[in-house]
């Protein structure tokens, strides 16, 4: 299984083809050097590298992206309550306005995931 296709599971194919319509060279940069590369090297577990691509993703105020790492880390073997605890992190770095924000969207995502996912932790 491909990094991407962990991460991004059923939705792979509607982010692909969103990344493709924004710019044909940059999807294959993500594609090939990001996801395929750097998050596919041996040091760090993918879910370690999820916890801090959200941490990171809550930096640049990146809502979108972060929605989807949030999911992937949940994807990867994250538990809500370590994606809960890395957001709470992220306010003594960051701030808690960011926090705040991604809190509400992880809340988001919790909810989209529907009732086949209980709360873990």
């Amino acid at each position: 299984m491909s990094v991407r296709q962990a991460i991004w599971g059923e939705k792979q194919g509607a982010i692909e083809a969103s990344l493709k319509e924004v710019d044909e060279d940059l999807f294959r940069y993500i594609r090939d050097f990001a996801y395929e590369e750097v998050l596919a090297r041996p040091g760090l577990d993918l879910k370690t590298r999820e916890l801090l691509a959200i941490t990171a993703l809550i930096a640049l105020g990146s809502p979108k992206e972060l929605a989807t790492h949030l999911e992937g880390a949940l994807r990867v073997g994250a538990t809500e309550e370590e994606v809960r605890e890395a957001i709470l992190q992220s306010a003594l770095f960051l701030g808690f306005p960011r926090a705040l924000a991604a809190m509400k969207l992880f809340h988001k995502v919790l909810k989209g995931r529907g009732p086949a996912h209980p709360r873990e932790g």
